[in-house]
């Protein structure tokens, strides 16, 4: 038995694998980078980040967009520098980008564009951690979806042969506000369109799950300033735990619940999702993220929203 999604992978000998939403997205993708890899294919990695790339000494290779490396100054906050030195302690050596999140949907086009041509990208993989990024614009919460619709709106301009998405974390955005009856919902609408290409477990006795967790407690002892919630979160549900386990001072003071399909990789189709995104059109022409932020606004007060529904399990 196999879902669409390994089949589309095996299709793919170039890869870009970005994260959409920014700060730790690109983690989400790292096991996915390490499958593709003992597959023998090429990956490029990308994100949308918080790092302050004034203080990096990177080179800008387009507007808002950044090429990183071991060379790159050393900050307190810059996931993408850790990933790389995390990956070159394992004998790996890959391209890292980075993106800007002020820049809006047209310079992070040119951007992915610029990545698809220098390294002759045939398949995009965007992942996220969280689910917020499955958001079609009329549901009653929508956590911090303004990134992640910028990356996918612009990603899914790019002319490549597959455009693919990954999520990991379901029920992590809460914390955010996301409905996930409505989540739920929007998963079902997307089977109905074509666009859904399965699910898969990370498990901590898998290659991919063990590295996960490598790089993970890697990022936690060199970036103490601010641990993810999000892959500490997946991370703590791979190794079993359930319920309120607190690992970062980041979460003290709420209730998590920790759980089994916090584990689960949802993947679908690129273009579907964004198909379904009402605001798609709006932001397609944005310069800048605070005009995404903007007309997403705009467009869920002119919309009917979604009731606000518990899952009845």
């Amino acid at each position: 038995m196999n879902i669409p999604f390994f089949d589309a992978l095996a299709n793919g000998q170039r890869f870009l694998i970005a994260g959409v939403g920014g700060g730790f997205d690109i983690v989400s993708g790292v096991p996915i980078y390490l499958y593709l890899r003992r597959l023998g294919k090429q990956v490029t990695m990308a994100n949308l980040s918080f790092t302050e790339f004034g203080l990096t000494n990177c080179e800008e290779i387009s507007p808002g967009a950044f090429l990183v490396n071991k060379q790159s100054a050393d900050l307190p906050y810059f996931p993408e520098r850790y990933i790389l030195e995390w990956l070159s302690s394992r004998g790996e050596e890959s391209a890292m980008y980075a993106f800007s999140n002020e820049i809006g949907v047209l310079p992070l086009r040119s951007a992915y564009a610029e990545i698809v041509e220098r390294h002759q990208i045939d398949t995009l993989v965007l992942v996220d951690g969280g689910t917020d990024s499955l958001i079609f614009g009329d549901e009653p919460g929508i956590g911090t979806v303004v990134e992640d619709a910028c990356s996918m709106i612009a990603a899914s301009g790019v002319a490549v042969k597959q455009s693919l998405m990954a999520m990991v974390g379901f029920g992590i955005d809460h914390f955010h506000d996301v409905n996930h009856h409505a989540c739920l919902e929007n998963i079902a609408t997307l089977i109905k369109d074509d666009g859904y290409l399965g699910a898969f477990s990370l498990t901590k006795d898998m290659y991919e799950g063990r590295g996960f967790l490598e790089l993970v407690d890697y990022l936690n002892q060199n970036m103490r300033v601010r641990h993810s919630i999000v892959t500490n979160s997946v991370a703590s549900a791979i190794k079993g735990e359930f319920g309120d386990h607190q690992v970062t001072p980041r979460t003290s003071g709420s209730e998590l619940f920790i759980n089994p399909l916090m584990g689960l990789y949802w993947t679908f189709s690129l273009p579907a999702v964004v198909r379904r995104m009402g605001f798609a059109a709006k932001i397609e022409n944005t310069t800048e993220m605070d005009e995404v932020a903007k007309l997403i606004r705009s467009f869920r007060i002119g919309s009917r929203l979604r009731d606000r529904k518990r899952i009845p399990l």
